[in-house]
């Protein structure tokens, strides 16, 4: 069996997921969801009792998960679901706006650090506090 399938779509400037899951022979049922964020705005479920005895049941659901998945997917591109969408107050862009580009920042020059002179390495401890004395600290 198929575990599921997931698509996110980005229709009229906003991003959608569309998910499609099995719920296994026991229960023999397809469940296809449509999200925008966490929020679940479509959900379209069938059976499949019919197929539960074939010997090839398998290779038949994957081929009505796809189906119902690929379903979702065309109704949302096709507007079916604007009113929901709607109803949420979830902005969408006409389809026919312009898509804003990215603007380009000038790359900058890294800064150079100033190269630091070798710290001395003590011998001993009275070294230690010479260095530390001449250091003015």
């Amino acid at each position: 069996m198929v575990g599921g399938f997931n698509h996110n779509f980005r229709y009229r400037g906003h991003m959608f997921h569309v998910q499609t899951e099995d719920s296994g022979v026991k229960k023999a049922e397809i469940t296809s969801l449509l999200y925008s964020g966490g929020t679940i705005l479509a959900r379209h479920t069938s059976t499949y009792e019919d197929l539960r005895d074939l010997t090839d049941v398998s290779e038949l659901v994957e081929e009505r998960m796809k189906e119902q998945h690929k379903q979702m997917l065309r109704d949302l591109k096709d507007g079916g679901f604007d009113d929901r969408i709607a109803a949420m107050n979830i902005p969408l862009t006409d389809d026919a706006s312009p898509v804003e580009k990215p603007v380009e920042k000038p790359v900058e020059k890294p800064v150079e650090k100033p190269v630091e002179k070798p710290v001395e390495k003590p011998k001993s401890l009275r070294e230690l506090v010479k260095l530390y004395l001449k250091a003015g600290r």
